[in-house]
């Protein structure tokens, strides 16, 4: 039987759950590789070498990247600049910045926060989606999680403290993350992967001067740092794109949505186990009021989309 929306399978279940954690252990990934990258070089060579592993994937498929052109144009071009701007390269450096000087674990909290920081932009943008009551709701229960997640120091804290800063970087690359979704939605339609690969052979492109500019070639490589930046690089930023695509084409964006309690979790799983990150208390309350806040925003979706479920059944 066919995987649907209303019967995902346990192939997609498997594969969102694998999403889950490599996307919530990229995080930690990140931390080990700047031991041996800077914060630019290690968003440079994630796009260069994540874009390259998508291009061949992109063709192995059959979605060659001139079909860009023919399907969509120049406006199509003009959108994969845009993203690969705003979802990867923007973003790319405030993260390998900010987790510098903040633990692995809150970066992947504040990348929990996504669905709720789209949901404001989608009022503006996407009008036609609405934003209910239960959004709204959902939305400022995750916005006091964000407060306490950065802390009471924020409004006292120097500009010298980097641990601030490092935050709010994290913050920031959430922020960009959101934009990137949103102007996706609002992309023509093109083929998924090939996309993809556009987007991140742009920001490699745009990261890659830079960083040999800024921090010049890598010097004195050890071996942990260079497998997560290939963890970082293959896993979370190519090989999930195309899972992706397979999960939301057969069981649909709603099921794919699960992922946004998983990568948080995860996150605070793998930096507290294996890295030995500690981590306050008014980490795992603002985590607790993020997921709420993404549960809230989202039940009507879940439950219209249990409902249709149940009239189906014979």
């Amino acid at each position: 039987m066919s995987p649907t929306p209303e019967n995902p399978g346990l192939l997609n279940w498997g594969l969102i759950i694998f999403l889950g954690m490599i996307w919530g252990a990229a995080f930690m990934a990140q931390s080990i590789a700047l031991d041996g990258f800077g914060p630019l070089s290690l968003a440079a060579y994630r796009t260069a070498i994540g874009g390259a592993a998508l291009w061949l994937i992109a063709a192995a498929m059959g979605q060659g990247l001139g079909q860009i052109s023919q399907v969509a144009g120049r406006q199509g071009w003009l959108f994969s600049v845009w993203i690969g701007i705003a979802s990867f390269a923007l973003p790319f450096v405030l993260l390998s910045w900010g987790l510098q000087h903040v633990p692995s674990a809150f970066a992947g909290i504040t990348m929990g926060m996504l669905p709720l920081l789209v949901l404001p932009l989608v009022a503006i943008f996407s009008p036609e989606e609405g934003i209910g009551p239960r959004r709204i709701a959902g939305v400022t229960l995750g916005f006091i999680g964000l407060v306490i997640l950065i802390g009471p120091e924020a409004l006292t804290a120097e500009g010298s403290d980097k641990a601030l800063w490092g935050r709010l970087a994290c913050i920031g690359a959430a922020c960009c993350y959101a934009v990137g979704s949103v102007s996706t939605r609002r992309a023509p339609k093109m083929p998924p992967v090939a996309f993809a690969a556009v987007t991140l052979v742009v920001a490699a492109a745009l990261l890659l001067p830079i960083a040999l500019w800024r921090e010049g070639l890598p010097k004195d490589l050890h071996l942990g740092p260079v497998l997560a930046l290939l963890y970082v690089a293959l896993l979370p930023t190519a090989i999930a794109n195309v899972i992706r695509v397979r999960v939301i084409t057969t069981a649909g964006s709603l099921f794919m949505t699960m992922t946004n309690y998983m990568v948080p979790v995860w996150a605070v799983v793998f930096g507290t186990t294996l890295l030995g990150e500690q981590l306050p208390p008014q980490t795992y309350v603002a985590l607790a009021l993020i997921l709420s806040g993404i549960a809230i925003s989202q039940s009507r979706s879940i439950q219209t989309a249990l409902a249709r479920r149940g009239k189906k059944r014979p």
